[in-house]
């Protein structure tokens, strides 16, 4: 077999990369080529994404491909869920994607009643209730600019957009769009039922595809900019924790993932939705994978958490590492506080510090007195809360895992991934970190008949990259049981 190269976008909340992925026949490399900020900007009271910034770097990554000789075959962009950007009728950008942190959402699943129950909506969508899904956000458009969305010719997804501006070819990938609560889970296709609640056109949206369709080479005059590349454009699982869960090395079909990074999604493949009353309750999502899988998961507030405190801290002139604030947790008391990472006073950006301390006070808890306590706290807290959803899904599915996948970023916390296991009580596979970039490749060099399945991908991913196993400590049992159930009383009465 020839050896194949291929580029991933794989873009974060807060930063992007190109990464030259090399496939010779049997393991996968990476070569990052492009790195730069992903910075939202705040104007006008609106909390936006720079999508023509993000656009110029990902033309940097492709230019330096072809600087490099690198002879890509594809490219493939992934990113984060539910955001979109709106086109008029011209094919032209009405204005910077809105970002799902802004203030325009709050509140927004009790005045989208007006429209459709939250049963209803669940029913339909199977997708868990956060008040930035698509749906909502389409909400706020209607209540605050109704005229705004009644122009718009079509909705595009961010790496849909980004695809856009790269073809001029305008298609919704299946495993974005299944993020935003707007699918039937079912059809996995637009619900009609809520654009009809809603009186929005069906459209509004572009064509459904599949991951591994491709789209066509770059157009003429980004060429111009970027050198001659006969590279196409390649629709992988574009949503970031969709191509993450391509490159769990899992052995056989039955595991529990976690994509840890910025957010937390712990959860299963499934061959189909699970929409039950149980499911509702608990708040688990039904998100779309490839070869027809659905990612059963929860999303949980991840290391956002420690990157908000990190950021408050050096605002404060205080510039620490994700390492020196690994060796202050380890250094901290085990167990002494805990919160819930869920609470709703987290998920903006601020002093998360001081959040934290106002939450153990309320709570009747010792408060973080240093930035060793406080990471601690939210690194026992997070782990805590993968017990939780893990308990959920094991009770709904009838069987407990006997391992715990995590992949992507927050596997170089060493410490949160030894916390996993102790809450837990299961060993860790934690690998590879770069597990989204490999999904994007993975899923290109799938889409070229470089590899021939899902489980083949796995397979070749785990002899590709290394992976750290972690067992729990059986001393400790008795003290993360006790912090457990002070935990489910803290969420319980949230």
């Amino acid at each position: 077999m020839n050896t194949k190269k291929f580029l991933a976008i794989d873009l974060g909340a807060s930063s992007g990369r190109g990464i030259v992925g090399t496939f010779d026949g049997a393991k996968i490399t990476l070569r990052e080529n492009h790195r730069f900020l992903n910075e939202p900007v705040m104007a006008g009271g609106r909390f936006y994404w720079d999508i023509l910034r993000i656009l110029h770097e990902i033309k940097q990554s492709i230019r330096q491909t072809v600087l490099d000789g690198d002879e890509i075959t594809s490219i493939g962009i992934d990113t984060w869920g539910v955001d979109y950007g709106l086109l008029d009728r011209y094919g032209r950008l009405m204005g910077n994607p809105v970002h799902y942190r802004d203030a325009r959402t709050d509140n927004i699943t009790a005045e989208f009643a007006r429209y459709m129950s939250a049963d209803r909506l669940y029913a339909i969508t199977g997708i868990q209730s956060m008040d930035f899904n698509t749906v909502y956000q389409l909400a706020a458009e209607l209540r605050d600019d109704p005229e705004r969305l009644q122009s718009a010719d079509k909705l595009l997804f961010i790496p849909d957009l980004l695809n856009y501006f790269l073809t001029e070819k305008m298609a919704t990938e299946y495993t974005i769009a299944s993020t935003g609560a707007l699918l039937d889970a079912g059809t996995r296709s637009v619900s009609n039922e809520i654009l009809s609640a809603m009186g929005i056109p069906d459209s509004l949206f572009a064509p459904m595809v599949m991951p591994g369709q491709r789209l066509g080479r770059l157009r003429a005059d980004l060429l111009e900019e970027v050198g001659q590349t006969n590279a196409e454009v390649v629709h992988v699982a574009a949503h970031d924790t969709a191509s993450a869960v391509i490159a769990v090395p899992a052995k056989d079909e039955d595991f529990i993932y976690l994509s840890s990074g910025t957010w937390s999604l712990l959860g299963a493949e499934l061959p189909a939705p699970m929409i039950t009353p149980e499911s509702r309750a608990n708040n688990f999502t039904n998100e779309g994978g490839v070869e027809g899988k659905i990612r059963f998961l929860k999303n949980i507030m991840g290391l956002w958490l420690v990157q908000e405190s990190r950021r408050q801290w050096k605002r404060e002139g205080k510039d620490y590492s994700f390492a020196d604030l690994s060796v202050m947790a380890k250094a901290a008391p085990a167990l002494r506080s805990v919160i819930n990472p869920d609470d709703k006073r987290f998920s903006a950006p601020g002093n998360m510090p001081l959040r934290i301390a106002e939450y153990c006070r309320e709570t009747g808890q010792p408060v973080p007195e240093n930035e060793g306590e406080v990471i601690r706290c939210i690194l026992e807290s997070l782990a805590l809360c993968y017990r939780a959803a893990i308990d959920q899904i094991s009770a709904m599915r009838g069987k407990a895992p006997t391992a715990l996948n995590i992949v992507g970023g927050g596997t170089q916390d060493k410490l949160l991934c030894q916390f996993a296991a102790d809450a837990c009580g299961i060993p860790v596979c934690a690998g590879p970190v770069e597990a989204t970039a490999i999904g994007n490749i993975v899923m290109q060099a799938i889409s070229a008949g470089e590899i021939a399945s899902l489980a083949e991908a796995r397979a070749i991913v785990a002899a590709s990259f290394p992976l750290d196993t972690y067992i729990p400590d059986c001393t400790a049992k008795s003290r993360w049981d006790e912090a457990y159930s002070l935990f489910l009383n803290l969420i319980a009465s949230k």
